[in-house]
């Protein structure tokens, strides 16, 4: 990889819980895929996402910065807030 590409993505824990973060909403219908730009509801995926966070939350309790502890409690907090509106009756289907 050159170093230009390499100066492009930044591997760190915000950047984690991001990603796993933009999976879920993907699988939500809340965000077009960026590889083809189809928007696809998969709620198991999405509970599965979400599920993985609180993982991540459990197994680095203790070890996180405020910043990154509060990042990623607000983004598991907003993403079951979604899920469940996702998952109430009358909601949107992609």
């Amino acid at each position: 990889m050159s170093a230009q590409k390499q100066d492009k993505f930044e591997a760190s824990f915000s950047t984690l819980v991001l990603s796993i973060g933009s999976s879920a909403m993907m699988s939500m219908g809340l965000a077009a895929n960026p590889s083809d730009g189809r928007i696809e509801k998969n709620l198991p995926m999405a509970r599965f996402n979400i599920d993985l966070l609180e993982v991540l939350k459990a197994k680095t309790k203790g070890n996180l910065t405020t910043e990154e502890e509060k990042f990623l409690n607000n983004l598991i907090s907003d993403l079951k807030m979604k899920y469940l509106q996702s998952t109430s009756p009358g909601a949107k289907q992609p």
